[in-house]
């Protein structure tokens, strides 16, 4: 222990005894325990451990002897717009609160006054001049706590004048007497919170909201890009009125919390309409709910915007332009699949055609397309609704998924009688929706007959434009690369900003597999060939595999090569190796 150091806990304990909070003896055993068991906890902190004096005396002490105001900081006393000067990290890692900015001079509570390498790091980082108050470590990061992960403030009362929710209408049928969790529910903070979470999340372009309660602890996550992120934390005691406040704009049984339960919420955001699926699913903490965000001003209704390249989109083109046959779109769940098959029938839509669909649920309404929500509850199921759509004179039918055996068959005999079938498949790579069919029963002459085209897909971030610059990958990643598709000149990937949040990613496009059987192919397909040998058939005849489809737009600069290589498992080699795994959202 240096001798200054001893001189600032004896400056200290010197302080404290003026000001009457601690006594000559108190210090003294205090330095004695110090001494004696070599701690090396400063002199305050033994003396707040003892029970001789809070850490907020202890920082009033210190306050007065540096020359800086001392403030007990709490939510109320920061102005929340300016949280986001800073970034998150800088604040969780050295302990920093801002409170408010007057012109440019930044107001931060600070536990270590006398760090002046942190004040100038603070103004250097926020470009302001910098104004030190004292506080705790601890009422700095219960403040912090409020407000991280998300950096947005959540103070109930201002939520609307802030965030403008004047343009949020409900469109509901408010329902009466329902009991006293709909009383709470519908109480000024809680509407005006979740009013708010529905809201941002339109505005930031999140496909799903999570509220996830944990034994001491309320989350809200969003998913943006396929990816979660964590929005704010309100009081865990909050999540059954937040919970009630869902269920009744989603119609639901708020007193039924022991099952699931799914229903919809209809909102005006901005004068325009967005629909909200909601599922409620009860765990060990209470029920958690999640919605999903159908926004259509967001769903791409064209085929040129999906990031097909010419030639796939040419090709596609001819397949769904077919009098008949089956056309399917493979790939995990949140791939996009849905988006494609909308896209195309936007394009097949016109008066000539009768166009139906059997959807689970129907996502997006269009003008002009028959569509139908197939029920479980009253039997209505994807192979009763195909059998009693084909006595609808359908000309082109849209089957959401193809899921079992029944509907696998009926859905290739309307192939094969004169429709045009769309639908989609859980399968790895478009090549393997030959086997997955045949693994429903079908028989392959059936499949190989009818089968006019399959598309596999992944979705990818793009690169943010905003932070977006070159870098060289590892070595490895560039042998990968280079054994698939030869050299690359220029990779690039963002850095990281406020405008995507520091994650380098703003947006999501699709890359894409299109197998297009002909002759030989089928042929293949009656004789049972392994999907292995039906892949590389098709790459020998120009089909263009998933990966070599995300290095092209690596090239463009449009996306990462890493993400291309998550999404699609590439492993090197000196041969290219097209097995693709299904990834999550």
């Amino acid at each position: 222990m240096t001798q200054v150091a001893v001189e600032n806990k004896n400056q200290l304990g010197q302080l404290l005894i003026a000001r009457g909070i601690v006594t000559d003896e108190q210090v003294e055993q205090a330095l004695t325990e110090q001494r004696e068991k070599g701690h090396r906890k400063l002199l305050g902190e033994l003396l707040v451990e003892m029970g001789y004096c809070t850490e907020n005396q202890i920082a009033s002490a210190l306050a007065q002897s540096y020359g800086v105001p001392y403030a007990q900081v709490n939510p109320k006393l920061c102005d929340t717009k300016v949280l986001e000067i800073l970034p998150r990290e800088f604040l969780e890692e050295y302990i920093v609160l801002p409170l408010f900015k007057v012109h440019d001079v930044l107001t931060v509570a600070v536990s270590e006054p006398t760090n002046v390498f942190l004040i100038d790091e603070i103004g250097r980082t926020s470009g302001c001049k910098v104004q030190i108050v004292c506080s705790t470590a601890k009422d700095i990061k219960a403040t912090l706590q409020t407000y991280l992960p998300a950096a947005n403030v959540f103070v109930i009362d201002e939520i609307i004048d802030e965030q403008g929710l004047e343009d949020f209408t409900l469109i509901e049928n408010i329902a009466q007497d329902i009991g006293n969790l709909e009383e709470v529910a519908g109480q000024s903070p809680v509407v005006k919170l979740v009013n708010y979470l529905l809201y941002n999340a339109v505005r930031e372009n999140a496909s799903d909201i999570h509220i996830e309660p944990d034994d001491k602890k309320l989350r809200i996550r969003y998913r943006v890009d396929g990816k979660l992120y964590e929005k704010m934390g309100p009081p865990h005691q909050m999540h059954p009125a937040i919970v009630s406040r869902v269920k009744i704009m989603a119609e639901l049984d708020i007193a039924q919390r022991r099952l699931p339960q799914d229903g919809g919420i209809h909102v005006l955001v901005e004068g325009r309409p967005v629909d909200l699926r909601v599922s409620v699913m009860p765990g060990n903490f209470g029920e958690k709910v999640v919605i999903r965000v159908i926004d259509p001003q967001k769903v791409l209704f064209n085929l040129e915007s999906l990031g097909f390249t010419y030639e796939n989109l040419r090709r596609l083109r001819e397949v769904i332009q077919s009098p008949n046959g089956i056309a399917l779109v493979t790939g995990p769940t949140g791939s996009g699949k849905n988006t494609t098959l909308y896209a195309a029938l936007s394009e097949l839509n016109n008066d000539e055609v009768n166009i139906c669909t059997v959807e689970d649920p129907v996502e997006c309404n269009i003008s002009g397309i028959n569509q139908f929500q197939v029920s479980k509850s009253v039997g209505f199921e994807f192979s009763t609704a195909l059998r009693s759509l084909l006595r609808q004179d359908p000309d082109i039918i849209m089957v959401g998924e193809i899921r079992d055996e029944a509907t696998a068959n009926i859905s290739m005999q309307a192939a094969l009688t004169g429709h045009l079938v769309l639908s989609t498949l859980h399968t790895n790579d478009a090549p393997g929706a030959v086997t997955r069919l045949i693994d429903l029963n079908v028989a392959p002459y059936l499949v190989g007959t009818s089968l006019i085209g399959a598309l596999a897909q992944r979705l990818v971030r793009k690169i943010c434009p905003n932070c977006k610059t070159e870098y060289e990958p590892p070595v490895s990643i560039r042998r990968t690369v280079e054994e698939l598709s030869g050299e690359v000149e220029k990779f690039h990937r963002g850095v990281g900003c406020k405008k995507c949040r520091n994650t380098g990613y703003a947006g999501r496009i699709a890359i894409h597999e299109l197998f297009v059987p002909d002759e030989e192919i089928m042929e293949m397909i009656n004789e049972r060939a392994t999907s292995k040998k039906l892949r590389a058939k098709a790459v020998e005849r120009g089909m263009v595999p998933l990966q070599l489809d995300g290095i092209e737009k690596v090239k463009a600069g449009i996306v990462a090569i890493e993400e291309v290589l998550r999404t699609t498992h590439a492993e090197p080699s000196s041969a290219p190796q097209y097995t693709e795994q299904s990834t999550d959202k």
